[in-house]
């Protein structure tokens, strides 16, 4: 099994010398950080994912989850990991003060959800999920709802969830059937069955949140009459004391591909208790608030497969030795040399490393953007919305199709030991393919992306982000580089300008294509002004690096776009003429 790493070297070189994080903060006017602080959480939160999580993802795969007796243990060695995850306070890194969170911005927080993916990513699940209850429950629930569930969720003394998903009802919430009936007191009695449930049961913790997507009795039909509700394993008494047990159950747990270590439930519903969370028939909106922070994350999920599979292969390839290089000897004392020495092993190095620092770069600004939305003031939010908005489904979709081809890549590199489970290799293949379907599949992603966010938008989140981008390159110092990034910039503009007046047809067959060109563009100009901040690093080999990774991405990678642009503007009759019998010939 490799043994993870944390990406140290690289966050210290994109948080200080290409993000310029001090500067970040100071026009944030947050003077309680900086980046010797952040540097040191980062490091901090490097040591407990390689100590502490790392060292239970194989056996955790290996054992899974058990249900007996309606209750759900995880892998051994998850909740005592979990237990010293809240005791030093990871958990509560982004919640609000007033609930003893410690609000820190997102760019000290989401490197340390990078790793803790790299190194588990069926244990990083339920906190991740809990973070997003939190979102949910600080921005919609009433006080009451706060007072006696916020500080609890953020501390991780209680865990939360997040219930959309019915057998009959996946992508297509209109279909939704599980009811909410209102009571007496102002409660409800949740009824209902949910499917795909991360963290629905476990041994972790005390009480277990669930927020849960219903209709009330006189609701509308469709999406517009859906309402969200909190509904909790035990329902607290007096004290906020976890005391009656709720009408809720585990029916089963799924058996899975991957992920094997996290608790994944069909969840029952028999009347339980919930309580009424934002307005009646605004479910969908208060439950994108989760989604969105969810879909970053999962896009996170990605990105922390694609590093651990790198390292892997990486080390391996450094090992494992093969007849010789076509250009000359390398190792003249041994019978062969090493793999990586091997012009199609280095092009797959090359491409997990390219599209890994490319995606990270991409994480660390959208990171920004998230201090922004959090400490900026009213302008600059309402900028950070637009360049959030659009870049939310890029993020999702990208990193997590990336995540696959990289990990294939981990496979192919170690050749068939890469298909035997004691590499680890196969694992994280296995574990990072359902990246790409929860929180709305990838194709969901695109046709948020080009039918939502670019078309109906009319353009203004697009333009948004071209204008963030554009600072970027205006700030490349290497004026070859620099007309290289601002060229392909504008291409991109250009072309998603072009998608504005096309058909609703020809939007939903291009959507898939447009989101891969967007994000290979936007790669394209992160890789750009990477290479220009780091031929002033210090670390002159982490400088060099930096630069042939993008000399790679530019010639090797970068040209994909141009397929998925042809692709894209070919419009839908190639898509839709095939129909019937055609398919099968029957």
């Amino acid at each position: 099994m490799p043994q993870y790493q944390a990406p140290l070297a690289d966050y210290q070189f994109l948080l200080n010398d290409w993000f310029s994080l001090d500067s970040h903060y100071q026009s944030l006017k947050v003077t309680d950080f900086d980046f010797a602080l952040a540097n040191e959480v980062i490091a901090q939160g490097a040591r407990f994912a390689e100590d502490v999580i790392a060292p239970l993802n194989r056996p955790g795969d290996e054992q899974g989850c058990t249900l007996k007796d309606g209750k759900v243990t995880t892998p051994d060695g998850f909740a005592q990991a979990y237990h010293d995850y809240i005791a030093n306070g990871w958990n509560s890194m982004l919640g609000s003060a007033d609930y003893d969170g410690q609000e820190l911005p997102h760019t000290m927080a989401v490197p340390v959800h990078e790793m803790l993916h790299s190194a588990n990513l069926s244990w990083r699940l339920t906190s991740m999920l809990t973070e997003s209850a939190v979102l949910a429950v600080t921005k919609h629930a009433s006080q009451a709802l706060k007072d006696t569930y916020l500080a609890k969720l953020i501390s991780g003394e209680w865990t939360g969830t997040m219930n959309l998903t019915e057998p009959h009802a996946g992508t297509d919430l209109a279909l939704l059937s599980t009811k909410a009936e209102p009571q007496p007191d102002g409660s409800y009695r949740v009824t209902g069955n949910k499917i795909f449930i991360t963290g629905g049961d476990h041994e972790w913790t005390s009480n277990i949140v669930h927020m849960v997507l219903a209709r009330l009795p006189d609701a509308p039909a469709g999406v517009k009459g859906i309402s969200l509700f909190l509904v909790p394993k035990f329902i607290p008494d007096s004290q906020g004391e976890p005391a009656a047990a709720n009408a809720v159950s585990v029916g089963s747990i799924e058996h899975k591909m991957g992920i094997k270590g996290s608790p994944t439930c069909v969840m029952n519903y028999d009347g339980a208790t919930g309580w009424l969370v934002g307005e009646p028939n605004q479910g969908l909106a208060c439950m994108f608030t989760m989604m969105n922070d969810a879909r970053f994350q999962v896009g996170l999920e990605g990105l922390g497969a694609s590093e651990a599979s790198f390292q892997g292969a990486l080390a391996y390839a450094r090992e494992r030795v093969q007849s010789r290089a076509p250009q000359g000897v390398q190792n003249p004392d041994g019978k062969a040399d090493p793999i990586i020495f091997q012009p199609d092993v280095a092009r797959m190095l090359l491409t997990q490393k390219a599209l890994t620092e490319g995606c990270r770069a991409l994480a660390v600004f959208y990171a920004g953007y998230m201090d922004v939305e959090r400490y900026g003031d009213a302008d600059r939010k309402a900028i950070a919305g637009q360049v959030l908005g659009f870049l939310t489904p890029v993020c999702k979709g990208f990193m997590t199709d990336m995540g696959l081809e990289s990990t294939s890549l981990g496979i192919q590199v170690f050749g068939g030991h890469g298909y035997i489970r004691e590499w680890g290799m196969e694992q994280l293949m296995r574990d990072v393919r359902i990246a790409q379907l929860y929180e709305g599949t990838n194709g969901i992603q695109a046709l948020d992306l080009i039918g939502r966010k670019l078309t109906r938008d009319k353009g203004q989140m697009m333009e948004a982000t071209f204008t963030e981008l554009s600072a970027r390159v205006k700030a490349i110092t290497d004026k070859t580089a620099q007309s290289q990034a601002r060229a392909l910039l504008d291409d991109w503009r250009a072309t998603s300008a072009d998608c504005l007046g096309l058909e609703a047809s020809d939007v939903a067959s291009a959507a898939s294509d447009y989101l891969a060109y967007t994000a290979y563009s936007i790669l394209g100009v992160l890789w750009y002004s990477m290479a220009d901040a780091a031929s002033r690093s210090e670390n002159r080999t982490l400088a060099s690096a930096k630069r042939k990774t993008c000399d790679f991405y530019q010639a090797r990678i970068l040209p994909r776009r141009d397929a998925h642009k042809v692709a894209m503007q070919a419009g839908a009759a190639s898509v839709l003429q095939v129909s019937g019998s055609e398919f099968d010939y029957i």
